[in-house]
């Protein structure tokens, strides 16, 4: 089950459950204006693509909650 991370790991931004969020296969997780605009659909930590994150319904967050384990990028992320 994916984690569902609180935050983008550039800018910190908060991103719930519903936030449109973009993410690798390692589930790294960034807002769709770092994920699309500054990192152009690449993860800076494994190279690999950035993907849409599945939204999680209401009533399964209420019995699968998202993560708390906030991660950020020491010095953010570049153009």
């Amino acid at each position: 089950m994916l984690e569902l991370r609180p935050n983008c790991e550039c800018c910190d931004r908060d991103l719930p459950p519903e936030a449109a969020a973009m993410i690798c296969s390692f589930e790294c997780t960034f807002c769709a204006d770092c994920g699309g605009d500054v990192l152009k659909g690449t993860c800076p930590n494994c190279g690999g693509n950035l993907v849409p994150r599945p939204i999680r319904p209401v009533s399964a967050v209420a019995r699968h909650p998202a993560s708390t384990r906030r991660v950020l990028r020491p010095g953010g992320c570049t153009a």
